[in-house]
């Protein structure tokens, strides 16, 4: 899947590889405040998605916040739509579905539950932010 974004220098739009794409994910995360962001790349032992964005936030409110601020960036910057998204933000875990790169947004109390980096831990850690 290929993904643009405005080069706010020139003014034109540049192509989003999924890598790109999800980095830029876990900068929007980063700017929400979301905490304890992991980016992990499935792609040599999977074929559900190429890369996963992980993070926590500490209330609804704040979930809210970064899967609406992922939705909306992404869309204005590379013109890319979320192809599906399951749970709210009240359930304590949003699934954005981008593709190639999956986000998901949890409570902490959750994501200490379902422990995705556990279940993928034979993924490569691209990128951790405490």
């Amino acid at each position: 899947m290929v993904y643009f974004r405005r080069d706010l220098g020139t003014g034109r739009n540049r192509v989003l590889d999924s890598q790109a794409l999800a980095r830029r994910i876990v900068e929007i995360a980063e700017d929400k405040q979301a905490s304890d962001i992991v980016l992990l790349d499935l792609r040599s032992i999977s074929i559900l998605a190429d890369y996963f964005v992980i993070c926590s936030a500490g209330s609804d409110r704040q979930i809210k916040a970064v899967t609406e601020s992922v939705t909306e960036v992404l869309r204005k910057e590379a013109g890319a739509r979320v192809l599906h998204v399951e749970g709210t933000a009240d359930s304590g875990w949003v699934l954005m579905d981008y593709g190639a790169v999956i986000v998901h947004v949890f409570a902490p109390a959750e994501r200490q539950f379902y422990r995705l980096e556990e279940l993928w831990s034979q993924a490569v850690p691209v990128v951790h932010i405490q």
